[in-house]
């Protein structure tokens, strides 16, 4: 039963990511392999004030995603300004830039040794340190998240982001300013990755560097597709697919030390498949205009 909670809030944790990271590059259209660095961000803040300073979790899971959002400002006033492959480059470099300064910044963050210990939160005296608990608590932060960027996405702002997506020549010549606009969709989508790092460490109760890295940023991208670009429905299921299939491979007698190849073929297998027979993904914005 440990288990089953174990990967449902895994499972939800990655719904979170997938979903805001779906509203800076599937509603948006900017290219960002940096979400891991802000989940990250959060991560670490979240555990350091819990240790260092003893500030309560809601507080720090405040903090945890502003500073995630500051942190996309500043990467995205800079790099906004590119277009394609070269904007894609540029948050590269920036999530690489924050993993090596994790993993380096040994006074501070604990460098490769990683932070320990971080203590389960707390709210009126009423602590989630059981699993059954802490589901309760993610399964809250998740409903809330999804419904909070599922309307952004279909809000007038979102239909900017979209306009902008498809072609941003025309946005400017209706006197939008699309670098504001993309700019605030990476911020807004930091904030929800730090909001999820802070819960991720203080469910798992320790964070290493290498929890956050281009991998972990390609995998919440391979959900996105997979749902569908600019389907908030779609990185749900995108999340949920993504998370539970490959633990079923723990079942069939694979060996250990298999399991994990196994998984990157069922990823490449599976989105394969998805571009030869649903290139919008499982759940595309042109199933959404049908429906």
């Amino acid at each position: 039963m440990d288990y089953v909670i174990w990967v449902a809030v895994i499972t939800e944790l990655f719904i979170i990511l997938s979903t805001s990271l779906n509203l800076t590059v599937g509603v948006a259209g900017v290219l960002s392999l940096a979400h891991a660095a802000f989940y990250g961000i959060g991560a670490y803040c979240s555990a350091l004030l819990s240790q260092n300073i003893g500030t309560p979790f809601w507080f720090n899971v405040l903090v945890g995603s502003a500073l995630a959002g500051v942190f996309g400002l500043l990467l995205g006033i800079p790099s906004l300004k590119l277009r394609g492959d070269y904007m894609a480059i540029a948050t590269l470099g920036f999530g690489e830039i924050i993993r090596v300064g994790l993993n380096n910044w040994e006074s501070f963050t604990g460098g490769a040794a990683g932070i320990a210990g971080i203590p389960r939160p707390s709210l009126f005296g009423f602590r989630f340190d059981s699993p059954e608990r802490y589901l309760v608590l993610v399964s809250f932060f998740t409903v809330v998240s999804v419904i909070i960027i599922y309307r952004i996405a279909n809000s007038p702002f979102g239909n900017i982001l979209k306009a902008i997506r498809e072609d941003p020549v025309a946005a400017e010549a209706l006197g939008k300013n699309t670098t504001y606009y993309k700019i605030l969709a990476l911020v807004i989508g930091s904030v929800f990755a730090g909001m999820t790092g802070a819960l991720y460490a203080c469910y798992i109760t320790f964070i290493h560097p290498s929890n956050f890295t281009l991998f972990e940023s390609i995998f919440v991208l391979c959900m996105v597709v997979l749902g569908g670009m600019g389907s908030i429905k779609g990185s749900v299921i995108g999340a949920i697919v993504l998370v539970t299939l490959p633990e079923l491979l723990r079942f069939v007698g694979i060996p250990s030390g298999l399991v994990a190849p196994c998984r990157q073929i069922l990823y490449s297998i599976a989105l394969i498949f998805l571009m030869l027979f649903r290139p919008r993904g499982i759940w595309g914005e042109s199933d959404i205009t049908k429906s």
